[in-house]
Parts: structure tokens; sequence; C-alpha cells
């Protein structure tokens, strides 16, 4: 999520992953082959609410699986999944040994191989069947597994190879964001009271950093909110005199006047969080060409740089909200929050 510069009469938004190694299965229950006749159609619920946020059925896979990358998977589980059908996990891999928050050389090979080694059993498997040719006993393994998600096998295997994507869990940093939020969270909360936005929004910097001060991207966003310079020149305070992007205060009273805007722009909450990563400008040209219907939107919708990160944006900022505002559901365990911060003139804000 990046927040880009557009113009807006003369300024406006436009567009504000040699050793061996353990593998989980998702399912280990008995394979076996049935015909595409009989595998049910994926049936959703209605759309419910996460406190004001719409969360339409459609996307709750994506929820689930960010859920289990935010809470189950740690740093060192890769899991590899078809990047449009995200309830599709074809296996979850252990790396061997100790694993820091970057992987070494030797790990990231080993992620690769397995990454090459599902493209093939897919590509593979996606030939045997437009061939009529024989399967073995991987086939209808993989078969099985892919009808147990109530989707045809013709949908998730056209193309399924090229749509292989792999995934690190992030248990701890979540975690972590958690812990440090404790600073903030009512302060941030205040922030888009005052407002008149849902306090909610207090928890995207989850997705945005893991409630990093610092965090900076090699797009060149930096911050806890992840502001490029540009367009904190037009929402953050003083932005046109000094840069406070690693101010946390004065990035949240930032994110409330894009969003304010945002969803001025936009009509409803899922586009206008979304824009937070795709822009206010590229949400429209998505409303327009594909309709007002957010998961409608996720589903069709193929304009320039709409790719995984953006179709994935608000499923991961509901997965978000979901722990964080139930944290021991997620981390029985317990969570040590840190001492939440006076006021933003702790951090000098004027």
């Amino acid at each position: 999520m990046r927040i880009w510069l557009f113009s807006m009469i003369a300024l406006l938004l436009n567009a504000c992953g040699g050793t061996s190694a353990v593998v989980k299965h998702e399912n280990n229950a008995a394979y076996h082959v049935t015909s595409q006749a009989d595998t049910p159609q994926k049936t959703y619920t209605p759309a419910t609410y996460i406190g004001v946020f719409q969360k339409p059925g459609e996307l709750q896979p994506a929820v689930d699986f960010w859920r289990k990358t935010y809470t189950v998977w740690h740093r060192s589980e890769v899991a590899f999944h078809d990047d449009r059908y995200m309830d599709v996990i074809y296996e979850v891999m252990v790396l061997p040994g100790y694993v820091a928050e970057g992987l070494t050389n030797d790990q990231k090979e080993l992620v690769s191989q397995r990454r090459d080694y599902w493209k093939a059993q897919l590509a593979a498997l996606e030939n045997k069947l437009r061939y009529h040719q024989p399967l073995n006993a991987n086939d209808t393994q993989l078969i099985s597994k892919l009808q147990s998600t109530g989707r045809p096998i013709n949908s998730i295997l056209t193309g399924g190879s090229e749509r292989l994507r792999s995934q690190r869990g992030t248990r701890e940093r979540f975690k972590r964001g958690l812990e440090v939020s404790g600073r903030y969270d009512s302060q941030f909360r205040k922030i888009f009271r005052e407002a008149g936005l849902p306090e909610d929004l207090a928890y995207l910097p989850h997705v945005e950093s893991s409630f990093q001060p610092a965090a900076k991207s090699s797009a060149g966003a930096i911050g806890m909110w992840q502001f490029t310079k540009a367009a904190a020149k037009i929402f953050m305070p003083g932005g046109n005199k000094v840069d406070q992007r690693l101010n946390p205060f004065a990035s949240a009273y930032g994110a409330a006047h894009y969003l304010s805007y945002a969803y001025s722009k936009l009509g409803d909450w899922p586009a206008a969080v979304t824009s937070y990563n795709h822009g206010i400008g590229g949400m429209k040209r998505a409303q327009s060409q594909a309709g007002r219907d957010f998961a409608g939107i996720v589903a069709t919708y193929d304009g320039p740089a709409f790719g995984f990160a953006s179709r994935n944006y608000y499923a991961q900022f509901l997965a978000a909200c979901e722990i964080a505002s139930n944290p021991l559901q997620y981390f029985p365990e317990g969570v040590q929050y840190e001492t939440p911060l006076r006021s933003e003139q702790d951090l000098a804000l004027k």
C-alpha cells in the first residue's frame, strides 16, 4: 500500500514473497478421484460487517487466508497457494533450522525450488486432463485436494501454474505489531473519531508497516502509515514545511484526511480503503469498468497495476481488524501491549 499523487484541479491524488524441508499438507484426508460433475459449486455466505466495514461473502476465503498468515503461520513457514482462489493452498513448507525475519540465500533457494516443483506439477496435471492421459498417485491426490475446495477443477487448473504464489507466515511480526500498537491506539482512535471516521481505521498500520515507525518501502513510502513525500505535502499537517512522515501522529492525521477524501469520492469503505494501496483514480476506473460492487471488482477487474496487492488489500485490512479487536482468540498466550503515549505532544507534534 502506497499513497500516490494524482492531479486534482492542479493536484489530485492518483495513486496515495541445498537442505531438505519439512512439508505440512493442509488436508491429510484420504484422496480419491471423482468426476467433475460431482464437484459442488462454491457457495458464499451473505455479506457481513466488521464494525462499519462490509465483508462480502466472496471475500471470506481471502480474509481467512490473511488470518492464517497473521496468526497461524510462523515466519519459518511458507504457504504455496493460488493467487486468485485464496482457499486453494497446496502445502505449507517449514523451513529447516533457524529462520530470521529475512531469509538466507539458502532458504530463498529452498522456497524457489518448491515453487518450481508446484508449477511443474500443476502444468503437468493440466495437460494430462486436457489430453486424457493416465494419472499417477500424486495427480489423484492433488485432484482431490482441489475438489475439496468446492471449485470446478478446470477453473483452478487452467493457468494455475502461472497463478502459483508463495507467502511466508508473519505471526511473530503481527504479534509484535499488536504490542507496539498499545502506544498509539487510543490517540489514533481519537484522531479518526474527531474526523468523523470509523475508529477501526486505526488498525490500518497492521497492514502497512506492522506499526514500525521507521518503515521504508522501495517505492519511497516512509513511516508507520507509509506516505510518499508527494502525498504528505497534500494531506499531512505542515507537509510543505517539514517532512513529518516518521511522526506516527502527524501521519495518522494525514491518513484521516486522505481516507475522508477518498470516501467522499468513492462512496464506500471497501473502495476507499483499497485506494490507500491503489489510488483514488485507480479505484474510480475500477468502479467505472467493473461496477460499484466491490466483490465484483476483486473478481473481474484487471486494470493496470490492480494486481495481487490491490486485490487483497481490503481483505488484509478486514483480517487485521478481526484479530486486533479480539487478540486473545488468536494469541492465547497473551499480548504484552506497550504503555500508551499520553498524546501526540509526546512526539513534539506542533
